[in-house]
């Protein structure tokens, strides 16, 4: 069963929620996705350093994977992870690489995912999971 067939979002059509809060509230819902995937959260929210935040750090079998997850309460605006620019990119790439730095590891197979969370009010979230969206060096994975 979807662990989130019940869940819906706690504000209005008429209301939608802050930056902050809409950002947050998606973690969420990307972390309970993840979950039932069947992937292990190790870590929410990631900062070391000048690192840009890594927003999930998980486990898929041996495959250490950092998740961006991008929210938005409108479908109209487009698609959230067109947010993840270059800039955005070197950032995500700096905290994976800081990550393995703690680990004193450089030879664990990774991953970049992107997960899109639309939450329109009082509808359960929509969820786009893009899988290796982008690797640990510019250009060697796309979309």
């Amino acid at each position: 069963m979807h662990l989130l067939h019940k869940w819906s979002c706690p504000w209005g059509s008429d209301s939608p929620p802050s930056r902050a809060r809409l950002g947050e509230y998606g973690e969420l819902v990307a972390a309970s996705y993840l979950r039932a995937q069947g992937l292990k959260i190790l870590r929410r929210n990631f900062r070391y350093g000048d690192s840009g935040e890594l927003d999930i750090v998980c486990r898929e079998g041996d495959v250490l994977v950092a998740c961006e997850v991008k929210s938005s309460s409108s479908p109209a605006s487009g698609a959230p992870m067109r947010a993840v620019n270059r800039h955005k990119r070197e950032l995500l790439r700096r905290g994976l690489h800081n990550w393995l730095t703690l680990l004193r590891r450089d030879d664990i197979p990774t991953r970049f995912d992107i997960i899109e969370v639309y939450l329109i009010g009082g509808q359960r979230p929509d969820i786009r999971h893009h899988r290796a969206a982008f690797g640990m060096r510019e250009g060697s994975a796309a979309w």
